[in-house]
């Protein structure tokens, strides 16, 4: 269900980029005809070369993993300077702030490049 749902996600995050004349592009584990095709690599990094926003979705097509870790491996493999993730929470925490009340919330995050 949460394959599906990112890719139902990545559908909409795109027309919404094309609406707004960004380039993007969609990859999904599981091509869909007409709508997105299936991730390669290759075919990623060039649009990445070409300026477009690639969108990843569908998870890993692998069981066992979940979406977030698919999009790790997708930003690692895609040497993406950071990967973000919206949530129903109001920033970035050290914990689930849902589950634990004492969980701190960061004020500010830096990226720094991995070497």
């Amino acid at each position: 269900m949460g394959m599906l749902a990112t890719m139902m996600n990545g559908i909409f995050l795109h027309s919404i980029f094309q609406k707004s004349g960004i380039n993007s592009c969609i990859y999904g584990s599981t091509p869909v005809p007409g709508i997105c095709d299936s991730f390669s690599h290759q075919k990623a990094m060039a649009h990445l070369e070409k300026d477009f926003v690639v969108i990843c979705a569908g998870g890993s097509g692998n069981p066992y993993f979940t979406t977030d870790t698919a999009a790790v491996l997708r930003a690692l493999e895609l040497k993406c300077d950071a990967v973000l993730k919206a949530t129903k929470v109001d920033g970035v925490y050290d914990d689930d702030p849902l589950k634990n009340k004492n969980a701190k919330r960061y004020s500010e995050i830096f990226l720094s490049r991995c070497p």
